[in-house]
């Protein structure tokens, strides 16, 4: 049985060996600088560096600044609601892998 061809996904696994700029976070989220920036300010997100333009974050950070950048989309919430979402949600999973021992 014949397949028609299928189009090649090609990516990079984003784990804490990578690193990004603060530039590199926003293209692959999406959005404009000053949202991640919004992230930084409300401990959502916690660059390594000094300096701004210093600034690495460790390629984990995509999916948690995703999550965030989900939660203010589909519930209408702004930075500061989605990190206490954020941490709230933390709590849960540390509870339940308590449970879990």
């Amino acid at each position: 049985m014949d397949h028609p061809p299928s189009d090649a996904i090609a990516g990079t696994i984003l784990d804490d060996a990578v690193e990004l700029t603060l530039e590199e976070v926003s293209l692959v989220c999406a959005v404009r600088e000053e949202r991640i920036l919004a992230l930084v300010d409300e401990g959502v997100l916690q660059p390594r560096g000094r300096e701004r333009g210093d600034w690495r974050f460790p390629g984990a950070t995509v999916a948690r600044a995703a999550r965030a950048l989900r939660l203010q989309r589909e519930l209408d919430v702004d930075a500061h609601a989605a990190a206490v979402i954020l941490e709230l949600l933390d709590e849960i999973d540390r509870l339940r892998a308590r449970l879990a021992r």
